[in-house]
């Protein structure tokens, strides 16, 4: 909002308001020429006019605002051409003081219906049938206040004034049209939600419509000063509060307007209309005595007793639709804007700035903080953050919580570059120890932003910060993206994919590798790794890093895993049926974090093995840290798969989150040490000293480990020497199928039955 100044039109228009009042003061004490009294209606509708088309010209006006001040300029013209008409007839002498004439009547309607057009069409908030309803009563209520007082102290002796001629009854039509507009302005204004237009604009825009209803009023008693008219003292002021308005929504500058909580409010216009009516009644009634005093005021007192009820329940409701609405729109945790605000707030920045961002916020590692210090202190750490983001954004910018650890900000910002500069500083701010129920913790942050403008859709904008806020995720923690298009076309790509993934799984493209699983005192087998591969028609066999990850992104990991678990427990029996004692211990399967987080997860399991016929010790299920780390349906679904009798290993054990402490709750039978830590065993070092480290950990929680990734013996031979016992790698076999591994499992397997 640009700071108020008087500007030279304004001066204009308030010296040619002064000079009109000055001069209607000086004609109620003497007759004083008509002609100087319409001499400052031309300008100061000029000035009026002007207003309104800058105001309707402004930088950043929402289009549905330009339109409405363009109406009013034109509305206003109209009827500043009908006084002047008016003006001209009365100096002519072709019809009487106070009068209008057939041609200034039409101008006059005219431009009263131009102004009720712009009005009607006033963007205002969604309103449910039951508000309309309210509306037209409360619009009815005031109208028909306004008409009973123009009766009484106008319209009863309108026969004196008008002359029961064609000329004064066309001034009684004209008033009439006036009074009602602009009782219409007063009541839309003061009942309809501002949208786009500036609230201070539209109440200084009702009190110019009050303005023109006290002039419409004024006219019929000057009719004994036929010099004087209600026209050039009143329109005047009202241009001149008219050229107010304009001003104040041409220094709005487009800026988005507060949205407020909408709730219910007794009618304030309303009751005034009420009780006005009420006071004219009485008044009326004592004056004529007898017995209608009596009745006016027990009336008087019925509908102050049922209006004074009806305040006490509509406060009480007034109360609780509040609550009801902060509710609807807000977080009860933290109590920052929701989804549905959030969805509102970004539709109107949109439509309102040049450029606006919304940043997707996702604290890292949030699940672990919740888990070790327990829900109380994750919970006030929700609240902290939140109250740390509302400390960094500008005034104007919206935090909004999305749920779980996923905060969202609507922010202005020029490109991508600016508002990453701003989202580095509000990770900067994240990375200050935050008080959380006496815990000073520190956060890092995965966010996504992205930028949009006039024309891009909330909902669009809002997916393409979530878009980024997932690559940030990916590339680490405490990361800032940006959306890119290129985002998109991999996502496209990953859905294509996953297509031809379904298609291959239908027509039996998939199949099942295994590779073995060896001791390493003899390199013996004892199980194997069931992996999946793709031999496509075309292009041959394709690398599980080239469909995995689209499969995993778009949950067509879940059908192909359970394809996988089936194939493997069938392959599992069918080798245990064909070599008896000498077939391997196990089979071990992936199983994907969404496999996991689908109910029902472990039955399914039981009914694959029961469908196999394969004891359920036969069978071990290998998940990441990740599939665990935020616990829940899936950590209770693992459970149940112990509970089964199957085994559990955690898979590329030390590269995920919070390793040591997932022991604690995670139900492990097996610890699968990652590649990295295997390929430098050899030397000295970090990694030699993480690997023995880690089997260290295991032979102390009774756990058995297997080292992936070995492929030279001398690998072997360290990892021997650190006490490992199984391993898993390229140096005791690649992943082949069932068929070429049978031969292996027959002579391989025998010698571990003969062995172990």
């Amino acid at each position: 909002m640009a700071p108020w100044r008087p500007t030279r039109l304004l001066i204009a228009a308030a010296a040619l308001a002064a000079g009109a009042e000055i001069w209607f003061g000086v004609g109620l004490l003497h007759p004083t020429p008509e002609l100087i009294s319409w001499a400052a209606v031309p300008p100061v509708v000029g000035l009026a006019v002007v207003g309104c088309l800058r105001a309707a010209a402004a930088d950043g006006i929402a289009p549905g605002a330009a339109r409405f001040w363009r109406h009013v300029a034109l509305g206003m013209a109209l009827v500043g051409l009908g006084a002047v008409s008016n003006g001209v007839d009365m100096l002519r002498g072709i019809v009487r003081p106070q009068h209008v004439g057939p041609l200034t009547a039409a101008i006059y309607i005219a431009g009263l219906a131009v102004l009720l057009w712009a009005l009607l069409r006033i963007p205002g908030a969604r309103r449910t049938r039951g508000e309309w309803l309210r509306f037209g009563l409360d619009s009815a209520t005031v109208l028909v206040a306004v008409m009973t007082f123009a009766w009484h102290f106008l319209l009863s002796d309108w026969q004196a004034w008008s002359g029961g001629n064609a000329t004064g009854a066309r001034a009684v039509m004209s008033l009439l049209a006036c009074l009602a507009v602009c009782v219409f302005a007063f009541v839309k204004i003061a009942f309809t939600g501002t949208g786009p237009l500036d609230r201070r604009a539209l109440y200084l825009l009702a009190s110019a419509g009050g303005v023109g209803a006290l002039g419409g009023a004024l006219t019929p008693l000057l009719h004994s000063r036929p010099y004087l008219n209600g026209t050039p003292v009143i329109l005047p002021v009202t241009c001149l509060v008219l050229g107010l308005a304009a001003d104040r929504q041409r220094r709005a500058d487009g800026a988005i307007p507060p949205t407020p909580a909408r709730r219910e409010r007794p009618g304030f216009v309303s009751y005034t209309a009420v009780s006005a009516t009420c006071v004219l009644l009485l008044t009326d009634a004592w004056m004529h005595g007898g017995d209608i005093l009596g009745v006016a005021a027990g009336t008087v007192v019925l509908v102050v007793l049922v209006a004074s009820r009806q305040l006490t329940v509509l406060r009480d409701n007034a109360g609780l639709v509040q609550t009801l609405a902060w509710q609807a729109t807000h977080d009860s945790l933290t109590g920052l804007a929701n989804r549905r605000l959030l969805s509102q707030h970004v539709t109107g920045a949109l439509e309102q700035r040049a450029r606006v961002a919304v940043a997707l916020v996702d604290i890292d590692d949030f699940k672990a903080i919740n888990d070790d210090l327990g829900h109380p202190a994750g919970d006030a750490l929700l609240r902290a953050v939140a109250g740390r983001l509302e400390e960094v954004v500008a005034p104007g910018s919206l935090v909004a919580r999305l749920g779980g650890d996923e905060y969202a900000l609507v922010f202005p910002a020029a490109d991508e570059p600016e508002a990453l500069r701003f989202l580095g500083a509000l990770a900067t701010g994240l990375r200050r120890p935050l008080d959380a129920a006496g815990h000073a913790l520190v956060v890092e942050a995965s966010i996504g932003v992205a930028v949009g403008g006039p024309g891009t859709p909330a909902g669009e904008l809002l997916r393409r910060a979530d878009v980024a806020m997932y690559a940030a995720k990916m590339q680490g923690k405490g990361r800032q993206v940006a959306y890119d298009p290129a985002m998109d076309q991999r996502g496209a790509e990953q859905a294509r994919v996953a297509a031809e993934l379904r298609t291959a799984l239908d027509t039996g493209q998939l199949r099942v590798f295994y590779q073995p699983i060896v001791r390493l005192d003899d390199g013996c087998p004892v199980g194997v790794e069931a992996l999946v591969r793709w031999v496509h028609p075309e292009r041959g066999l394709i690398r599980p890093d080239l469909f995995i990850p689209a499969a995993e992104r778009t949950g067509m990991i879940v059908p192909v895993g359970q394809w996988v678990l089936a194939e493997a427990c069938r392959q599992a029996a069918r080798w245990r049926r064909e070599l008896g004692p000498e077939a391997l211990r196990y089979v071990s399967v992936n199983v994907s974090p969404r496999q996991l987080r689908e109910s029902g997860f472990a039955g399914r399991l039981r009914d694959e093995l029961r469908a196999a016929g394969l004891p359920p010790a036969c069978l071990m299920v290998e998940v990441t840290e990740t599939a665990v780390f935020d616990g829940g349906s899936a950590l209770d679904e693992l459970h149940e798969v112990k509970r089964l009798g199957v085994q559990v290993a955690l898979d590329d054990f030390g590269t995920g989150h919070s390793s040591l402490g997932l022991l604690r709750t995670c139900p492990v039978d097996v610890l699968k040490v990652d590649k990295s830590f295997v390929d430098n065993v050899t030397e000295a070092g970090a990694r030699s000293v993480i690997a023995e480290a880690l089997i260290g950990i295991a032979d102390g929680l009774r756990l058995r480990a297997v080292a992936e990734g070995v492929e030279t013996e001398a690998q072997a031979q360290a990892l021997r020497r650190l006490g490992y016992q199984y391993a898993q790698g390229y140096l005791y076999g690649r992943p082949v199928p069932a068929e070429e591994l049978t031969t292996l499992g027959r002579t391989a397997a025998g010698q571990v039955a003969v062995r172990g």
